[in-house]
């Protein structure tokens, strides 16, 4: 199940059981055929046709922005998991400012590949932290800009200490 919001103003829920597409709990009857690279041909109902080409697409954020018929939609999607999070009230803890990264493990830091002033994007590689004899990539977890670099290859840390401040 997927809930899709078109153009920050008009949401769909979409489900699938069996072969059938299911579109706010209507049965859709449409046929798509993949054309080549991003572009589809979609024939709705028997009569009505689209050409729609995927423009931009981010597995990640769960985004994309597709071409129907010349016109642009943007368009976001939650599954099931996004919406347990929504009714937690967990779902803004992506959004909490992130300040500074801390050793999650005593090591010794291997290769940094980041450098004070570097902007950086959420799940850019940082550096490499060995700990118990295992090489452990430490990933941004945010996009962010690096404030303040506290370690360099060869550093030793131990656990909490603050490695980048951002």
């Amino acid at each position: 199940m997927y809930q899709l919001k078109v153009n920050t103003q008009y949401d769909f829920e979409i489900n699938r059981t069996g072969s059938d597409l299911l579109v706010n709990n209507a049965k859709a009857n449409v046929d798509i055929k993949h054309i080549a690279g991003n572009v589809y041909h979609v024939i709705g109902n028997n009569q009505l046709s689209y050409n729609v080409e995927v423009v931009t697409f981010n597995c990640t954020e769960k985004t994309a922005e597709i071409k129907v018929n010349n016109t642009i939609y943007a368009i976001s999607a939650k599954d099931q998991f996004d919406l347990l999070l929504d009714k937690l009230g967990l779902s803004n803890l992506n959004s909490a400012k992130v300040s500074e990264i801390k050793a999650p493990m005593p090591g010794m830091v291997l290769k940094v590949f980041a450098a004070e002033g570097d902007s950086v994007q959420k799940g850019d590689n940082l550096f490499v932290l060995e700990a118990m004899k295992m090489e452990n990539i430490i990933k941004s977890p945010a996009a962010v800009v690096i404030r303040k670099l506290k370690i360099k290859a060869g550093d030793k840390v131990e656990k909490g200490q603050i490695l980048i401040e951002f």
